[in-house]
């Protein structure tokens, strides 16, 4: 699907019922395989919109031909931005989600989060986020990766931000190695989206 050119909420066919817009960001780990399944599962739940907001490593993982919502990365902030006026595309993606999804979370995008760097579409969106709007985050990395000690001081910077965590877990990871690191799996993930929407009042669905 080609990107749009500007990101505008649409409006309900059903005046009483809003739409539930969810942002979802993937980064380079190898989890970004579920990309397709993770989206699918997403739109299952009653009033939702989904788009996608993709770094440039993630796109190996994944073919966005499988992808049956719009897809933006780099390039295309550059593509909507000419001039003064002109829209610019991560503020608008921040404007237009409900609820924002980093899945998978890879070490260096959460670095970069945790320090406040934002040198690419998915880290200005984050870097620009409302905090009174949920965002949720599911690391994913290799063992060694995880247990490295910097790792629990990033995802603690990030969760004191408000930011929610969605564990990691146990596993035998691509590499080989078996241990702590692996993105949680898709149903835990949408659970836990539906639980947050519940419970933000965004959603009246259980």
């Amino acid at each position: 699907m080609n990107p749009t050119t500007h990101v505008e909420p649409q409006p309900s066919t059903n005046a009483t019922q809003k739409s539930i817009h969810i942002l979802v960001g993937v980064t380079g780990s190898v989890a970004a395989l579920k990309l397709p399944l993770l989206v699918l599962e997403l739109l299952k739940i009653p009033d939702v919109e989904v788009l996608v907001v993709t770094t440039e490593n993630a796109k190996h993982f994944y073919n966005p031909q499988e992808i049956p919502v719009t897809l933006y990365s780099d390039s295309d902030e550059w593509q909507v931005w000419k001039r003064r006026s002109d829209p610019v595309l991560h503020i608008d993606l921040r404007r237009w989600a409900d609820l924002m999804l980093v899945a998978p979370l890879d070490a260096n995008t959460l670095a970069k989060i945790a320090n406040g760097l934002c040198d690419n579409l998915l880290t200005c969106v984050i870097r620009a986020w409302e905090l009174s709007k949920p965002l949720l985050f599911c690391p994913a990395m290799n063992t060694a990766m995880w247990e490295h000690p910097i790792t629990a001081q990033q995802v603690g910077r990030l969760k004191s931000f408000g930011y929610v965590e969605i564990p990691c877990i146990v596993k035998k990871l691509i590499c080989g190695d078996e241990g702590r690191g692996a993105m949680a799996e898709v149903p835990t993930i949408v659970g836990k989206v539906k639980a947050i929407l519940l419970e933000r009042g965004l959603s009246v669905q259980s």
